[in-house]
């Protein structure tokens, strides 16, 4: 990070005008595999564990490929004669050779392609190491077969690369719960920046346009993150930290800002949840369009999209809290990351309340609630290795529904015992892998010790609930007031469609005098409850979970997360599917201007102006909310004008976005620039 002997494990960029050649070479016939005799086992389980790599590649951004070299060393946790990696399945593998520089026989899993099995010469024994060098080439950016949502997790371009450990760009065992030592060497053309995990080496320097940068990690951690580009390095003190902020050149005057926004959030976060043992972070863009972050240890990634001139406190929150939790304390396997992606989500939420208030907080906890409704029922949270990483399923399941159950167990809880949950957590497992379980089990203990006096608390309902079911409450509330001598009397029955639920839920009842606050216990399809009141209930005045403790569905929400869903295909270019999402939010609700919008917006792209139009208008009649989509609809009338040489008209239009005042997503100024000069088409829609 800084190229100083400070630190042991730094995150660097090295960028070069100079040639070197490169000695990393692979047979340009690949050899044919044998299979491996006697038959390989069926299991999915890995037997060896990858404790050190020594990898290098060089990069072929004509071709978006790689040709790599990666010698493994291996510990056996048990007799077997079998290794067995996982290798990104678009990658060719050339040769599989043994610490004797043998050929092995080696195979990949017909029904997981990722997955490779190599035959030993001979059985490995309990605790023997073993090395395996690979030898490989071909693209690694394909997204997962699994999902159509799923956006690439490696990309190799003359402008910009990025490779993700999730991608399996080099052979890897127990993912994501391992942590090794590697050394990383990346050959790339001259004049490029690579920034990743460990300790940067003095650059090599030879003929050949290339330039080779190295990167060592002696202390074993999840590494293997690598993003190439033209970045630029400035350093930030701020906070008693020093940031490296990586930049394209022509935002460098926004590295101060996102430096000191990253310190402030290590020191904040380092009060709740314990200090980091390595706080000096670093921060940089990556060219990724539909992963808007990514954490690694010690480097935070912005999307270049969602860099600005202002910090993203929430994004940027959220993956700073992944220093924590998904690096310090590492999910055992990938069905274990609800307490990694799922809490750090919940992480940038509790950092909006601590710094900017309920209002902020309150905010997020309403898009996670549209978030986690988008897919809900893809997977349950504790079978997230069903989904593709970083796929709309996965971002719903467990970043967003993820958060919600957090936020949930906050309330179940109280403040204070959430907060000591997390700071405990944390204490015992920084360093170490853990599981969804473990966590289940401190925060029982938690639980039991904040109960009051004789009484027990039992959280196993919660869990199951939450997370091994799937399926979100619609409450229905049927309810009638008496007259009592002391006031009056609420009697009535909650109906949901989920038959194990059970929880209690807050019930607020506006009164002919103040609110008045009830807790009623949920259980099944059909609860009966009775309270009693001072005040007089006024009509329609009682709401179950005034205060959205509960991730619920409702009409409203079931519109938006539809919205949502078409925005998340809009995002990949997916615009015939998006179209059919937000047709299904104008079934639920015709007037939904948000639903509208985004109609015309997609078909807009598509070209089809006179049925973009319609869409805009209708929205314009709509119940205009979000405020936004006024102005915004105004201005996409007046560009469809523009582009039907209608200019009159489209001045009218983008005069009335002015008079609107609105300058959300800089309404204002795009509203001004086309009154001074015709719209022309873009490649991408402008827009909030």
């Amino acid at each position: 990070m800084h190229g100083d002997s400070r630190k042991d494990r730094l995150i660097a960029v090295q960028s070069l005008g100079v040639l070197l050649v490169l000695w990393l070479t692979v047979s340009a016939a690949p050899q044919q595999p044998v299979s491996p005799s006697p038959a390989a086992p069926q299991s999915s389980r890995q037997t060896f564990r990858a404790t050190h790599y020594d990898v290098e590649v060089r990069l072929e951004p004509a071709a978006q490929a790689l040709v790599g070299r990666a010698r493994v060393e291996l510990l056996a946790e048990e007799p077997s004669r079998f290794v067995e990696v996982e290798l990104n399945p678009n990658l060719t593998i050339q040769r599989v050779t043994g610490s004797a520089n043998q050929a092995l026989s080696f195979d990949r899993d017909a029904e997981r392609p990722q997955r490779v099995r190599v035959l030993l010469p001979e059985p490995a024994l309990a605790a023997q190491r073993i090395a395996l060098t690979f030898e490989y080439a071909g693209p690694v950016a394909a997204a997962d077969l699994r999902t159509q949502h799923a956006p690439p997790l490696a990309w190799i371009s003359s402008d910009a690369t990025y490779l993700l450990p999730e991608s399996r760009w080099f052979p890897m065992t127990h993912f994501p719960g391992n942590r090794f030592a590697a050394n990383f060497r990346i050959h790339v053309p001259a004049g490029m920046a690579v920034v990743s995990t460990g300790q940067a080496q003095p650059p090599e320097v030879a003929a050949g346009g290339q330039v080779v940068c190295s990167f060592r990690n002696e202390k074993p951690t999840n590494a293997g993150t690598i993003v190439v580009g033209a970045l630029q390095r400035t350093l930030v003190a701020a906070e008693g930290l020093t940031i490296s902020v990586y930049t394209q050149p022509s935002d460098v005057a926004t590295a101060e800002a996102w430096g000191q926004a990253v310190a402030e959030l290590v020191n904040f976060f380092s009060g709740e949840f314990g200090p980091l043992p390595e706080p000096h972070l670093a921060v940089a863009q990556f060219s990724a369009h539909a992963i808007p972050g990514y954490a690694a240890p010690g480097l935070i990634l912005v999307g270049q999209r969602r860099w600005g001139s202002e910090p993203d406190r929430q994004l940027l929150a959220e993956q700073v809290a992944r220093q924590w939790w998904g690096v310090q304390v590492l999910p055992a396997t990938a069905d274990d990351v609800w307490i990694s992606d799922g809490l750090a989500r919940y992480s940038g939420a509790l950092y909006l309340q601590q710094t900017q208030g309920d209002g902020p907080f309150h905010e997020a906890i309403d898009v996670f609630a549209v978030g986690a409704l988008m897919y809900e029922d893809a997977a349950p949270i504790a079978q997230a290795s069903r989904l593709a990483p970083y796929s709309s399923e996965y971002r719903s399941v467990v970043a967003n529904k993820g958060a919600m159950v957090f936020h949930m167990l906050r309330s179940q809880l109280g403040v204070e015992p959430f907060r000591t949950l997390l700071r405990n957590f944390y204490a015992q497992y920084a360093g170490r892998t853990a599981t969804i379980e473990d966590f289940r089990r401190m925060a029982a203990q938690i639980a039991e010790q904040h109960a009051p006096l004789g009484e027990s608390v039992n959280l196993t309902p919660f869990f199951t609930q939450w997370l091994n079911s799937t399926g979100v409450p619609e409450f229905q509330l049927e309810y009638v007031v008496f007259r009592t001598q002391r006031g009056f009397k609420i009697v009535g029955k909650v109906k949901q469609d989920l038959e194990t639920f059970r929880m209690p839920v807050g019930m607020k009842i506006e009164t002919e005098g103040n609110p008045e606050w009830k807790t009623i216990e949920v259980r099944g399809r059909e609860s009966d409850f009775t309270v009693e009141t001072f005040g007089r209930p006024k009509p329609g005045g009682i709401t179950l979970d005034p205060n959205n403790q509960l991730l619920k569905s409702s009409p409203q929400l079931r519109v938006r997360a539809a919205v949502a869903r078409g925005e998340a295909l809009a995002e990949i270019g997916q615009f015939y599917d998006a179209i059919r999402e937000y047709e299904r939010a104008i079934t639920i609700n015709k007037n939904s201007s948000l639903a509208h919008f985004r109609m015309g917006e997609a078909m807009f792209f598509q070209k089809n102006y006179q049925a973009a139009a319609n869409a805009f208008r209708n929205a314009l009649d709509g119940n205009l909310e979000p405020k936004w989509v006024e102005v915004w609809a105004h201005i996409y009338l007046g560009k469809i004008f523009d582009l039907t040489g209608q200019r009159e008209r489209a001045i009218n239009e983008y005069s009335r976005a002015l008079e609107l005042n609105d300058n959300t997503g800089g309404a204002q100024q795009e509203a001004q620039k086309y009154i001074q000069q015709p719209y022309k088409e873009e490649s991408q829609p402008a827009g909030p």
